[in-house]
């Protein structure tokens, strides 16, 4: 897939709500690797008061909290999701977000623009970020 440019995203107004409002978020891609930026993101989050809840394929747990190999598999509500994975897996993420029907933001990191995908979730009512950083975002509030 060739690098998009994000047609559809958030405001400020409604990222800082999203920060205002959501308590539990799932990120997808979560490195067990402190040099990693989903695992600095997710640590900053953690550390700014969010619930974190590990998406990766192996390990048992990450930053203190268990991991799951899928969103599918988190057996509690998740308010948003951080996507640390390939702008072409955000298909398949999206229509799992639609699957759950509990996630109320989609969040893209910086780096990852699918606007098919970002379509589709916002269609399901969610709240679309593309191509930007949550832990920066967050500080800039």
């Amino acid at each position: 897939m060739e690098c998009e440019f994000p047609t559809i995203n958030s405001n400020k107004d409604e990222i800082k709500e999203i920060f205002e409002t959501v308590k539990t978020i799932a990120v997808l891609g979560l490195s067990p690797d402190p040099d990693k930026d989903s695992h600095r993101v997710a640590a900053y989050l953690q550390n700014c008061g969010y619930k974190i809840v590990p998406v990766y394929p192996k390990g048992e747990t990450i930053l203190g909290e268990t991991v799951y190999k899928s969103l599918e598999e988190i057996p509690f509500a998740v308010d948003m999701v951080n996507i640390f994975r390939k702008p072409d897996a955000l298909d398949a993420v999206a229509d799992a977000c639609i699957k759950r029907g509990d996630i109320k933001v989609f969040w893209a990191q910086a780096g990852i623009v699918n606007n098919e995908a970002a379509q589709k979730a916002k269609d399901a009512g969610m709240i679309v970020v593309q191509n930007q950083c949550a832990m920066v975002d967050h500080r800039n509030m």
